[in-house]
């Protein structure tokens, strides 16, 4: 019996969106061109989002969407697709510093291997219960009730920070 034969559905798309998340983000980060980088950038956000779909996780792959790609990705393409023009300075990545960065990959990605192997995983399939069908619901409930207050002090720090922003951007250099 072969590899795929043995593997569910569930299985295969979960390692056709990890392979595209990867491939994606290396192509961020290796591309030299900023551009392919930044489209790039947009199918890592969306399987990132497909993972926490996955993860039954549906209000934080919903954020992931709207935030990430809706908001970050698009003003970073716009960025720069308006100001290589204005610039007239072609804008390429480079990599520094090679040796100390892959000895520091080496590291982490040997601590969290070990991590994920001393790790006892507890599942709820193997405890033997039920998945929640949804999160959105429960988030909901907290955010209004339990957690109202703390949300809604976040929403005034960000609109005094939103206003204070537009009004360094809008005064006037006094010369």
């Amino acid at each position: 019996m072969t590899l795929l034969a043995s593997l569910e559905l569930f299985d295969i798309i979960f390692y056709f969106f990890a392979f595209v998340t990867i491939v994606s983000a290396a192509i961020v980060v290796f591309s030299r061109n900023i551009v392919h980088s930044a489209f790039s950038l947009m199918f890592t956000f969306f399987g990132v989002a497909a993972l926490y779909v996955m993860l039954n996780a549906d209000f934080i792959a919903v954020t992931q969407v709207l935030v990430y790609v809706g908001g970050i990705l698009v003003l970073l393409l716009f960025g720069v697709m308006l100001t290589t023009k204005v610039i007239s300075v072609e804008m390429k990545t480079g990599t520094l510093q090679t040796l100390p960065a892959s000895i520091l990959v080496a590291v982490l990605a040997g601590t969290l291997c070990g991590i994920f192997w001393i790790t006892d995983w507890v599942t709820p399939v193997a405890r033997n219960a039920e998945l929640p069908a949804t999160t959105s619901s429960g988030i909901g409930r907290a955010l209004m009730t339990t957690y109202l207050l703390p949300f809604e002090v976040a929403s005034v720090v960000l609109l005094v920070a939103m206003l204070g922003a537009a009004m360094i951007a809008r005064r006037e250099r006094k010369g």
